[in-house]
């Protein structure tokens, strides 16, 4: 049962990175200015003499192709870990409140921090982290079920920060810090530069680094705390570790893309329902297949229309349905 489980497994990531592949060179020739892949070969092999092809492709094109496959990937990925800590199949970032935190601590710093880019995904992080901590503080303060009150945490805890953020708005300067704040919160990736993304990655492969090495520890988590503490881990200090690289892990991405809903909640679950398994491994390929629906997404977002659309809105239409079919479900079997 394990060697079929372990070749399922295996099928299903062949298949996740051929597919994210074939999108990448989709999303590099996609666009309202035209390129081919003999062009972009042509440049890669610094053979092209089309300046504008040139600029085209490594200052737009390629940078936010590269940020659709690292944002889709470390939100999934973010996600799938949430749902293992806190024993939560809607414990994603949206949910929970991580990226509305991480909103409000990007619109604090364009206000108050001059809004330069290397302090947009710290103050994004802590925003984030804050968040995730009162979330699970006030959670713990419950007497309703796990889930029940975990979902009416992040709720609440979201409203009010949402609140706090309306309220930096209203003192926001109309002309420049309130149209950066709205653009941002609209969640695109229009605006993804070379330098954003050179921001971002460090950030990115140091957290999922942290995460593999307690890649075993963040499987046990999933069991009872009974149960992990038993086979050796230490359950609250292990869990605070987990918790505040997965927010890293988010808050760097959303700091850059703005908040991008619902794909850390699409991916693990479809993985999960693949695998039928709830492992760190399903938490890779959930990480794959997040890549491939933010792909695709954003190569609706600049190929649909006559001018962009944000991607948020395409992921959203995708997850608002699966997570109304994903609570039907549960009440079903309860």
């Amino acid at each position: 049962m394990k060697n079929k489980v372990s070749s399922t497994e295996r099928t299903f990531k062949i298949a996740g990175i051929l597919l994210l592949v074939i999108l990448v060179f989709v999303s590099l020739i996609s666009g309202r200015y035209p390129l081919t892949l003999e062009e972009i070969l042509r440049i890669i092999l610094e053979k092209s003499t089309d300046e504008t092809s040139r600029q085209v492709f490594l200052t737009l094109r390629l940078p936010r192709t590269i940020m659709a496959v690292v944002a889709g990937g470390a939100l999934s990925i973010a996600g799938g870990i949430y749902q293992n800590l806190f024993k939560n199949p809607l414990a994603t970032p949206d949910i929970i409140g991580v990226s509305s935190g991480a909103s409000l601590g990007v619109a604090f710093a364009i206000l108050f921090l001059g809004g330069f880019q290397f302090m947009l995904p710290i103050s994004a992080f802590i925003g984030g982290i804050l968040t995730i901590l009162l979330v699970f503080l006030l959670s713990r303060m419950s007497r309703e079920s796990e889930i029940l009150s975990f979902i009416v945490s992040g709720i609440v805890v979201s409203a009010l920060v949402k609140g706090v953020l309306m309220t930096l708005k209203y003192f926001a300067d109309p002309q420049n810090q309130l149209a950066a704040i709205e653009y941002w919160t609209m969640g695109s990736l229009s605006a993804i530069t070379e330098k954003k993304v050179l921001l971002v990655l460090p950030l990115v492969a140091v957290s999922l680094f942290a995460l593999y090495l307690l890649r075993w520890k963040i499987s046990v988590l999933s069991l009872s705390d009974d149960e992990a503490a038993s086979l050796g881990v230490a359950v609250g200090r292990t869990r605070l570790t987990v918790i505040l690289f997965s927010t890293m892990l988010v808050s760097s991405v959303i700091s850059v893309t703005g908040p991008v809903g619902f794909i850390g909640l699409i991916s693990p679950h479809l993985t999960r329902r693949l695998l039928k398994r709830n492992d760190f491994g399903m938490i890779l390929l959930s990480g794959i297949l997040g890549a491939v629906i933010m792909l695709t997404a954003d190569i609706l977002a600049k190929s649909l229309g006559t001018s962009e659309i944000p991607v948020s809105i395409f992921t959203t239409f995708i997850g608002a349905p699966y997570l109304a079919f994903l609570l039907i479900s549960e009440r079903r079997r309860g």
